[in-house]
């Protein structure tokens, strides 16, 4: 991979009206900014089963897994906006981690898909929380090899966050999410 850093950008959420889709579309502006090529996803387009080993000796990988291996392993950087669901990651977003950090083939180098990876995390919620989940997800991040910026971002109080054309109300807010993308876009290129 040469030129300009890709950065993939998605939610850890299937709501079609999460406002974690909201915030990582902010911080993906800020991306572009800074010179990147950035792919959003949607998570309910790669509908999984829950990971099983058993099934993936049985069956091998699904195809929805190797289409998201795909992607992660094109892209640079990674932009996450992750819900905390019960003090933690949704079990979409930690269920699709944990299928494109499997091998398919015994010769494939583990965790290809998020080494020396860049990853930009944030949380958007109702209420006050979203430090928890973001601090797991971290930790699951750095322990499979990707470097996490340290700029964190929680919006709380999401509904009133966001516009109706989906923007963040708030200028210092729109300002830290679109650092968070321009940090990843620019780690990323030290990369490339």
């Amino acid at each position: 991979m040469s030129g300009a850093p890709k950065i993939l950008a998605f939610a850890g959420s299937t709501r079609s009206a999460s406002y974690n889709k909201l915030l990582v579309r902010v911080a993906a502006g800020g991306a572009e900014a800074a010179g990147a090529s950035v792919t959003h996803i949607d998570l309910r387009d790669y509908p999984l089963p829950l990971y099983d080993f058993d099934f993936q000796q049985e069956n091998g990988l699904p195809k929805e897994a190797i289409a998201l291996k795909e992607l992660f392993l094109a892209h640079h950087g990674l932009l996450i906006a992750a819900p905390e669901y019960n003090g933690s990651l949704s079990a979409v977003l930690k269920n699709a981690i944990d299928w494109v950090s499997r091998r398919d083939d015994p010769k494939e180098p583990q965790l290809i898909c998020f080494k020396d990876k860049v990853a930009g995390v944030m949380t958007a919620c109702q209420g006050a929380g979203g430090r928890n989940v973001q601090g797991h997800l971290r930790d699951i991040l750095s322990r499979i090899g990707t470097h996490v910026v340290a700029s964190r971002l929680t919006v709380t109080d999401a509904a009133e966050a966001f516009d109706n054309e989906g923007r963040l109300t708030n200028d210092h807010r729109r300002a830290d999410a679109e650092a968070i993308g321009a940090k990843v876009a620019k780690m990323a290129a030290a990369m490339v």
